[in-house]
């Protein structure tokens, strides 16, 4: 028994992508030829790079002319190849080889990370259409819509920074998409991009505009001016 484990262990084993196993459905692979395609990866490995639909369906369920079918489908659809080669006598040989399975499964990652990008973006949109709906206390009109569009659509914009432009607004007592859109166009041509840059921008203006406000009398109370973007 001993002997029988310790043959067992030495066959060896193989080194399969977690990622498979989570696509291969994403991939109109069926649980059939993920395993032929595992036992032609064991083959690989342990050194019979050309098996036969035999040697493959004496390890599986199915019957020789069903792998064979099997083979020739996967071929078809792109997850295998069979190519040739020469040996070091010059001998013709053929192989196959499962580059064409990992290349789909590299495209399916991709994919899945795109449409990932993709929701949450669309999550991203709808919560700074939100924002304003509520910060404006009404539904926005088909004017402001397309803005707001327009200005989720320019790469410098991000939502982020579009929130920020908003509270910016509020805190001036401007709330216009007018207003707010010259907001943006100062800070992308300052090249603001991030909230920290955004709030290091409006100090600095908001202590400059400081020292230019004249004595007062005393008994008024002094405000604090605010930055107005139109005047820019």
């Amino acid at each position: 028994m001993k002997s029988n484990l310790l043959a067992w262990i030495q066959e060896g084993n193989i080194t399969v992508p977690t990622l498979l196993f989570s696509e291969y459905r994403n991939l109109n692979l069926s649980e059939v030829e993920l395993v032929l395609l595992l036992n032609i990866l064991t083959f690989i490995e342990s050194g019979n790079e050309f098996p036969t639909p035999d040697e493959l369906s004496a390890r599986m369920t199915i019957s020789i002319s069903e792998c064979n079918d099997m083979l020739r489908r996967l071929i078809q659809r792109g997850f295998i190849e069979i190519i040739d080669e020469y040996s070091h006598e010059g001998i013709r040989f053929e192989k196959y080889s499962v580059k064409p399975l990992w290349e789909r499964l590299v495209e399916q990652f991709f994919k899945n990370n795109k449409n990932n990008k993709e929701t949450e973006k669309k999550g991203e949109e709808t919560d700074v259409y939100t924002c304003f709906e509520k910060e404006f206390g009404r539904p926005l009109s088909p004017f402001e819509c397309e803005s707001l569009g327009m200005w989720m659509d320019d790469d410098h914009h991000d939502p982020v920074i579009i929130k920020a432009a908003l509270r910016e607004a509020v805190m001036s007592g401007k709330l216009n998409f007018r207003y707010i859109d010259r907001i943006l166009f100062e800070w992308k041509k300052n090249g603001i991009k991030t909230i920290e840059q955004a709030k290091i921008h409006g100090r600095k203006f908001r202590q400059k505009q400081t020292q230019k406000v004249p004595p007062r009398d005393e008994s008024h109370q002094t405000s604090v001016p605010f930055y107005n973007w139109l005047e820019q």
